[in-house]
């Protein structure tokens, strides 16, 4: 008799990660790539943070710590909204969680139950309705478009309530894969409406900090009854320390606290005492930052030279979101012909819109500069 295999794993793959081996297959015999694929900064974590981490070597037993995380971290972060965005967050209300993943699995868990309707953007990051869906959640998926600067708005949320309760929200700003984002007004607008309709919101906002027209907008100091998520990953450029944090509501503050010791034990100790110093290193970040803005306005004048016309406003974030509909009908079979023919790697949009995503893809700015204008010499000159 064969052995019982769970449901909970059969959700669809990253589509990401299969361009990203192809691009590696390619790199493994010596042809060129670039990378246009990965949504992970190109440089290494900021001096100070990599010096910290060698004290705490050096220094400390690195043992389990408090499933909230160390106390100078969320103090830190505490201090991070004051400074950043002039919001005063108690520090109490901070979680360290094992990246931004481990923080959507807390907050999901926390907030709702199997079976709830929780809604989100399409196009979107994919691990959210993967999640949603591992959990016994049910994805509500909103179409967005050009219109909507591909964010939520209530008129949508208010639509799509139509077919049944809607119980939370899920909103990136910057977003992944499109790179937009909502004003004050309008994110103030959303957290009202979903307040006075009973949504619970959930704010993703690992890419603040990496922002080109106007400043992000947390959440946090919006509504105090809402999951907002943040990362190391992005700004701090720490995708591999595993390290993200939460700001919890009141209500949730114990139950997530409970999941964190049973699921967790506790975050990754290296990357938080390290982590500690990521804030103090912000002549290094804001380097970053104008070389990705670099990188924008390079791909914003380059694509449509190349053909890619239609781009999404890349407001935050390291992404250009392409509606590839004038080139092809096919996303996945265009990007491996492109990555085939150029060296050029991106990603076709089905990991991030299941109903138009053969006609879009994404672009990755996050890299160097060099980088970023073969891969656009090499696109116009296959165009051509």
């Amino acid at each position: 008799m064969g052995l019982k295999v769970g449901s909970r794993g059969a959700i669809p793959p990253f589509i990401v990660m299969e361009v990203m081996r192809a691009a590696a297959e390619r790199e493994a015999e010596e042809k060129t790539v670039y990378h246009l694929e990965v949504g992970q900064p190109g440089t290494s974590a900021p001096k100070g943070v990599i010096e910290a981490a060698h004290r705490a070597l050096d220094t400390d037993r690195l043992g389990y710590t408090v499933a909230l995380g160390i106390p100078a971290l969320r103090q830190a972060i505490a201090q991070h909204y004051q400074d950043f965005y002039g919001a005063t967050v108690p520090v109490e209300r901070i979680v360290v969680t094992t990246g931004s993943s481990g923080a959507f699995t807390l907050g999901f868990l926390a907030a709702f139950d199997p079976g709830d309707r929780v809604a989100l953007a399409a196009p979107g990051y994919p691990c959210y309705r993967h999640i949603l869906r591992a959990l016994g959640l049910v994805p509500v998926e909103i179409e967005t478009g050009p219109e909507h600067r591909y964010q939520p708005t209530p008129e949508l949320l208010e639509a799509a309530r139509a077919d049944g309760e809607i119980v939370g929200l899920i909103v990136a700003s910057p977003s992944n894969p499109t790179g937009t984002m909502l004003d004050e007004g309008a994110m103030r607008a959303l957290a009202t409406y979903c307040g006075e309709a009973g949504i619970r919101m959930i704010s993703d906002e690992i890419y603040h900090g990496i922002t080109y027209n106007f400043p992000a907008t947390t959440v946090a100091g919006l509504d105090d009854r809402a999951v907002v998520v943040n990362s190391f990953s992005k700004y701090f450029c720490m995708t591999g320390w595993r390290l993200g944090w939460m700001v919890v509501p009141p209500d949730l503050l114990r139950p997530v606290e409970c999941l964190a010791q049973n699921l967790f034990i506790s975050p990754p100790t290296l990357s938080q005492h390290a982590a500690v110093a990521a804030f103090d290193c912000q002549d290094e970040l804001q380097a970053n930052l104008a070389r990705y803005g670099e990188n924008r306005a390079l791909l914003l004048e380059e694509l449509p030279k190349a053909g890619f016309t239609n781009l999404a406003p890349s407001d935050g974030a390291f992404y250009v979101y392409a509606d590839i509909g004038n080139l092809t009908n096919d996303a996945q079979e265009f990007c491996a012909r492109m990555l085939a023919e150029t060296g050029a790697a991106a990603t076709p949009g089905l990991d991030f819109d299941r109903a138009r995503g053969h006609r879009t893809m994404r672009f990755s700015f996050a890299g160097s500069t060099q980088e970023v204008r073969a891969a656009m010499d090499a696109l116009k000159a296959w165009r051509r």
